[in-house]
């Protein structure tokens, strides 16, 4: 009883600590707190949403994606970008990201 006990943890362990690592996956992309409501107390912030969830992301210079709020910004639009890295601690680390497509929908 006692290893079975101890197999069900590690297992169940090994499931809530999982990361999920994305190569070169095309997501959807926009303003966390603008198109995805999300909380936050860095103001916009670029998020993805993968698996209908989406998620902050860390590691990306949010300048080199231009002006969030113009016409086509990502906080009024959504976009779709091409990411490479994986998720941990409820956040998207990217080590790559790029927009691929213009403007997929208006907010």
């Amino acid at each position: 009883m006692k290893k079975l006990l101890g197999l069900f943890l590690v297992l169940f362990s090994v499931v809530i600590f999982a990361q999920k690592k994305l190569e070169k996956q095309v997501v959807e992309a926009g303003c966390g707190m603008c198109i995805y409501n999300m909380k936050s107390d860095k103001g916009c912030a670029i998020a993805v949403k993968i698996d209908g969830k989406p998620y902050y992301v860390e590691g990306v210079n949010k300048k080199s994606l231009g002006d969030p709020h113009a016409d086509n910004g990502y906080c009024n639009v959504t976009k779709k970008a091409l990411v490479t890295g994986e998720l941990k601690n409820n956040k998207f680390y990217a080590k790559e990201f790029q927009f691929v497509e213009n403007d997929t929908a208006k907010k």
